[in-house]
Order: C-alpha cells, then sequence, then structure tokens
C-alpha cells in the first residue's frame, strides 16, 4: 500500500511540475527554469518504477539516489521560481516546494532503511 501511494505522489508531482512550468514567463529565465524542473521534477516518478524493479538492494539504494538528487534539485528550482516571483499571486509554487520538501525526506528515510538492511544482511 505504501510503496502505491508514494508511485502516486511521484506522478503527481510530476503532474504539478508540468503544470508550473506551463505557467512560467516565456522568457529566457522562465525557459530555462522550466527546462530544469521538466527534467527533474519529472525524474523520480520514473526512476522509482525503475527503483521497484531493481536487480539487487545495491541497484535499488542507487535508483532511490537518484530519485532523491532529483527532487532536491526540483526542491531547489522551485524555490528560485517563487523567490523571482515568476508566477505571482499562486500557491502552486508553493504547495509543490512543501511537497518535495515532504517527499526528499521520505526518500532520505527509505535510503536510510535500505542501506541498514543490506549491511545486516551482508554480516
Amino acid at each position: 500500500m505504501a510503496r502505491n501511494n508514494l508511485e502516486e505522489r511521484l506522478t503527481n508531482f510530476a503532474v504539478v511540475v508540468l503544470e508550473i512550468v506551463e505557467l512560467l514567463p516565456n522568457t529566457a529565465a522562465g525557459k530555462q527554469m522550466g527546462g530544469q524542473l521538466i527534467r527533474s521534477g519529472t525524474s523520480p516518478a520514473l526512476n522509482y518504477g525503475e527503483a521497484q524493479s531493481a536487480e539487487s538492494r545495491r541497484d535499488f539504494i542507487h535508483k532511490m539516489g537518484v530519485c532523491l538528487k532529483e527532487l532536491r534539485e526540483s526542491h531547489i528550482a522551485l524555490k528560485i521560481i517563487f523567490k523571482t516571483n515568476m508566477i505571482p499571486n499562486n500557491p502552486i509554487v508553493p504547495n509543490a516546494t512543501k511537497e518535495s520538501d515532504e517527499l526528499v525526506a521520505i526518500f532520505v528515510s527509505s535510503i536510510d532503511t535500505a542501506r541498514k538492511n543490506l549491511e545486516k544482511a551482508s554480516k
């Protein structure tokens, strides 16, 4: 159940990211941030799918780490978009920033647990 919930949250996050990109201004800064955010904001959902089919515990940890890196990148991109007021008077960016922060925490915890389990298994 938890796995499906996380997959759903990541998918919803990717959808919100795409919605945010569509709202960005058609400026050099808007295009740059949009391109970055599309890549980093949709990647975790796709990589999480790969993690579920990992070939080993180490492979799982690696793929979860890729998700975490992309979520952190998205979090910072969202903060930049918010601080530069690229999408004024819209709660979509603060809400997405909060969700990315929560997802980062989930992945940090999951990776820590997976590493501990790997250590136990190798003893």
